[in-house]
This record gives structure tokens, sequence and C-alpha cells, in this order.
């Protein structure tokens, strides 16, 4: 079963069983994922739909922090509810460990010797931890190892 499919499965089992807060999230996971398949009239497969739920995290962490700044925790509680139910549909997440393994290989790989080398170094390791790491831990991980 593709990962489209899982939503749209899982979004009915959810309105079956009224399971309101649930059925929003995904029903919107499903229309960001057909918005971007009528943008760009394509057919996403498991890694486009991966991309577009890691998106909707990341939008999600980002308007926590914002709530906190404005002592909204009800609305950090909606969104950390929100972001728990969408990252049950992306892969395992990689350690802190695995990702610093992944950087030092590249760095051995494009013999990146500072800071000056950081966009070559970003841009080999974020295509192999797509969907498996925030892309910020990835910078402030290959920021430190750079230094």
């Amino acid at each position: 079963m593709s990962l489209k499919d899982r939503l749209l499965s899982d979004m009915r089992t959810a309105m079956k069983e009224r399971d309101s807060e649930r059925k929003s999230v995904l029903s919107m996971a499903r229309a960001a994922v057909l918005q971007i398949e009528k943008d760009k009239r394509t057919e996403l497969d498991d890694q486009g739909v991966i991309e577009v739920i890691a998106k909707e995290i990341k939008s999600r962490k980002e308007a926590i922090e914002l709530f906190k700044q404005g002592g909204r925790q009800d609305l950090v509680d909606k969104n950390e509810r929100e972001i728990e139910i969408l990252s049950e549909y992306l892969p395992p997440q990689l350690s802190e460990a695995e990702i610093r393994n992944i950087i030092q290989e590249i760095i051995a790989k494009t013999g990146a010797a500072g800071m000056k080398d950081m966009g070559k170094v970003m841009g080999a390791v974020m295509p192999q931890v797509k969907g498996k790491a925030d892309g910020g831990t990835v910078n402030r991980l290959v920021k430190e190892m750079l230094q």
C-alpha cells in the first residue's frame, strides 16, 4: 500500500471512529499532497509524500515556537499532537550519531576543510537524509564538524 493510500485509509478509519483530531490532520495532509500533485501535474510517489509531510511537520514546529512566545500553551499542545500523528507516516528518524557518521563520510569524500565548503557538504548530505532527519539538525551538525 502506498503512503498516499495509507493516508486515505487511516483518514476513513478516523472518520468511522469519530476521531475528529486525527481525521482533521490526515485530511489536511492529503489536501497538501493533492495540491502539490495538481500544481506540478504529476503523481507523487512515497518519497514525494514524505517530503510534503516533513514540510507540514516543519511548519508546525515553527508555529510551536511562536505560540510559546505568545504564551498559548493550548496551541502548543495541539500542534505537538498533530506532529505526533504526522510523524507516523515518516520513515524512522536518524539519530545524531548516524547523521554525524554520514557527514564525516561526505567531508572525507569531498575534502571539505572549513565553513567555506558548507554548501558542498550540505548538498551531498541532504539527499541521503531527506525525510529521515530534520534539516536544522543536519545544518547544526555540519557547522559543528566544519569548524
